[in-house]
């Protein structure tokens, strides 16, 4: 019989620790940061375990080193870093475990923030929307805005949650309730609530948990769920694949977790915002060489909930040069330009799909000499929409789409 194989030594201890300090540390915790050569944490944290301490103790560097050189380095060694609540909830066992194998640390972690705020709150933790704002716009939390939705939010610091309230009600929010938790789990833990229009709470703790109760006037913004987002909820000069083009687009493109698209001739860059609506991991680059269009699409993005989109301002195909290799392409615009669909063809990697649409005769001739020579799905998308004539109604028809889907091989 073979010998089981001895498992690689832990060197490496991550603490979860809360605002209690050493009073929430179980004798495993304690154990491990007083038997540790080096500890690693935030100031904060440094000082709440301080009489555990018989090692060395060093502090975060600033900027934060997101590559843990100094934690790294000392691989081999017992090493502790210390983390706030659960170090796998934003925090940073995430990163730590992109560089070490999971065989070779032990993980301490305390409840969460989130945790502890729905316990306080009594909230199903389930159903309830999480997000983190902290280092992130509040931008993020517009998706998240429907009527009796319940939101958890981790912030920045303390004028985060008046900055969120007045977001709330300029989009039409303003009846919400929110709830700052501040410092919980500490001795200095305290909760306050007040209307989103009507938000007064001074001296909020920097460390806190916003809770949002969504509840909406009849103009609120809101976003739905599904592909094909009104037209009028983005800005726009004309140049937009209007929604019934749009949904039907986002269907061909087929997004899949974590995908990156580029949509070449963005014009209002709907298509690369309801991309990346259909899950946060989702990521998107928007081409476009129309300036004013290209800071368009930056302002549509943040004010859909979809600031992370990349918006790279010139005219394919110069303007691919060294992006990332997509997962999808969807071509909107220029896509008649000589070399844009060469361009994308090589760029695409194997499996990805590429969606173009055409209005023009020019591109629509290009599209059906592609379908010849690659295959692919080719649709002709007709709609008409009711308009008054006189004094009755009336079928008026828009210009038809020809769209072209292709997976590359």
């Amino acid at each position: 019989m073979s010998k089981n194989k001895q498992p690689k030594p832990q060197w490496l201890i991550i603490v979860g620790i809360g605002e209690d300090g050493v009073a929430g540390l179980g004798d495993e915790a304690k154990r491990r940061i007083g038997e540790a050569e080096v500890i690693f944490g935030g100031k904060r944290h440094l000082a709440l375990v301080a009489p555990l301490v018989k090692g060395e103790t060093r502090q975060w560097p600033t900027p934060f080193d997101t590559e843990m050189r100094e934690v790294l380095a000392l691989k081999g060694k017992n090493v502790c870093v210390l983390a706030s609540g659960d170090p796998f909830f934003h925090g940073v066992g995430v990163t730590l475990a992109r560089k070490v194998k999971p065989d070779q640390m032990m993980v301490l972690p305390a409840p969460s923030s989130l945790s502890l705020a729905a316990s306080r709150l009594g909230w199903a933790l389930q159903d309830v929307e999480t997000i983190s704002l902290h280092g992130h716009s509040i931008d993020l939390v517009r998706p998240l805005l429907h009527p009796s939705a319940r939101i958890l939010a981790l912030t920045s610091d303390g004028d985060a949650p008046a900055a969120i309230a007045r977001l709330l009600d300029e989009l039409g929010f303003g009846p919400s309730r929110l709830t700052v938790l501040e410092a919980l789990g500490g001795p200095d833990e305290t909760r306050r609530a007040a209307r989103a229009d009507s938000f007064d709470l001074k001296d909020i703790n920097p460390l806190n948990v916003l809770a949002l109760e969504i509840e909406q006037t009849p103009d609120a913004r809101v976003l739905p769920l599904t592909v094909g987002l009104a037209d009028h909820l983005f800005e726009h000069d004309g140049q937009i694949t209007k929604r019934e083009i749009r949904a039907m687009t986002l269907s061909s493109l087929a997004p899949r977790r974590g995908e990156l698209l580029w949509d070449i001739g963005a014009g209002s860059g709907s298509i690369g915002i309801e991309w990346m609506l259909a899950h946060p991991s989702m990521r998107a680059i928007a081409i476009e060489a129309d300036s004013e269009r290209a800071a368009r699409i930056a302002r549509n993005a943040g004010h859909c909930g979809v600031p992370g989109l990349v918006v790279i301002e010139g005219s394919a195909p110069k303007a691919l040069a060294k992006l990332e290799t997509p997962d999808a392409i969807f071509i909107g615009g220029g896509g008649s330009d000589a070399g844009v669909l060469e361009k994308a063809f090589k760029a695409l990697r194997p499996g990805g799909r590429l969606v173009a649409n055409a209005v023009t005769l020019e591109m629509e001739t290009l599209l059906l000499d592609q379908h010849t020579r690659r295959g692919g799905d080719l649709t002709r998308i007709a709609l008409s929409r009711a308009a008054p004539v006189g004094s009755m109604q009336a079928w008026r028809p828009a210009m038809p789409v020809t769209q072209w889907s292709w997976v590359k091989p």
